[in-house]
């Protein structure tokens, strides 16, 4: 990002959403398609939710799918959760599916846990495949956008990086209402006993119980490690002895 003494008077002019100073300075001769790392005028006004600025940029030619070290202007929405502003954007034909890096745009909107946004970016043509949106949404407790994303064809049969299906975090992260939304859709696990609502919830969270109980024993014995060998070196061999054998136990 450049020193503010190293902005331009129409990157001033944006950054204090002054419309009319821009209309001005791009009347007579300013660079509307000036670009930095951050990005162009657009993705300034973008991130700032400015979005009769973002409009009147449009009508002048700005590029709506100008690429940034952040991505595209339609990302930037999404990111700072400006949904007003992402639907000017996608009325004047961004693409959301154009990605700039690691995560998709729906993923980004998610991560805010934008809903409005996540239904905007679906209606403009999102793609729901590919990345595992129906598990950030379940992780995150989402309601609506679990609808809109399975709505759209979104697959509840994928899992996380840890094995999870959404309909398992959604037990964990989540309401029953999430629950009930995702088991029609679910394939039926191997696992659990019992196919239905309560023998989803009554599975996973025996499961977390289960991890708790391990992670409990796992510090125990780590702890009683620890404290033998501290014995062990103030030469207390019966009590090193001790802990040693409860480890063993």
């Amino acid at each position: 990002m450049p020193l503010l003494l190293d902005f331009t008077p129409v990157e001033h002019a944006v950054k204090h959403g002054h419309l009319p100073a821009i209309k001005y300075l791009l009347d007579h001769g300013a660079d509307l398609h000036l670009q930095r790392g951050d990005g162009t005028l657009l993705h300034s006004a973008t991130s700032r939710g400015q979005s009769e600025i973002v409009k009147f940029l449009l009508s002048k030619g700005a590029d709506v799918d100008a690429i940034s070290d952040l991505g595209t202007p339609l990302l930037l929405a999404a990111l700072k959760g400006h949904p007003s502003t992402l639907k000017i954007l996608l009325q004047h034909g961004a693409d959301p599916n154009k990605v700039a890096g690691l995560f998709g745009i729906i993923d980004v909107a998610l991560h805010k846990s934008s809903v409005s946004c996540v239904k905007l970016l679906i209606q403009g043509g999102a793609n729901v495949s590919g990345i595992n949106h129906l598990a950030k949404a379940a992780e995150k407790g989402l309601t609506e956008a679990i609808k809109c994303l399975l709505e759209a064809g979104a697959n509840p049969n994928v899992v996380d990086r840890f094995g999870r299906l959404p309909i398992e975090l959604a037990v964990e992260y989540g309401t029953r209402e999430d629950v009930e939304i995702l088991f029609p859709f679910t394939s039926p696990i191997s696992t659990v006993a019992h196919w239905s609502v309560d023998g989803i919830i009554s599975h996973v969270q025996m499961e977390i119980k289960q991890l708790e109980d391990d992670n409990f024993v796992e510090k125990r014995i780590s702890d009683l490690k620890q404290q033998a060998a501290e014995a062990f070196k103030k030469q207390d061999y019966l009590n090193a002895s001790v802990f040693y054998t409860q480890v063993r136990c």
